[in-house]
């Protein structure tokens, strides 16, 4: 039978305990669009409900390498965040805000999902 995590967790060192939460805290911040969808606990129809687009377009922009910024704000939008965009230099980060203030349309965002 299968123990509940808890207890397992109470029996880690304070080192592998830490090695743990470190390795959850990289894959939570490097998540692929489907993972992040499935843990925010939407499916794909919700999220395409919300996106007023079917559940099709969901899943090409969740298989997709590329896109427009404004199709994953909208994505993002869609799920309760926040998109910013950083650039990341040896000397420090700037957050770039060029397409922070556009509000796309439902119209746009499913022409652009379309693409």
């Amino acid at each position: 039978m299968a123990k509940p995590f808890a207890e397992l967790e109470a029996k880690m060192s304070p080192a592998s305990r830490a090695r743990s939460d470190a390795l959850y805290e990289q894959l939570v911040a490097e998540m692929p669009l489907h993972e992040l969808r499935r843990a925010k606990a939407l499916s794909q129809v919700k999220l395409a409900e919300a996106l007023h687009i079917n559940q099709a377009a969901v899943s090409k922009m969740e298989n997709r390498a590329d896109m427009y910024i404004s199709t994953l704000r909208d994505y993002i939008r869609a799920m309760g965040g926040d998109l910013e965009i950083v650039a990341r230099f040896p000397d420090g980060a700037v957050k770039i805000s060029n397409f922070a203030d556009h509000e796309a349309s439902p119209e746009a965002a499913a022409e652009a999902a379309a693409r």
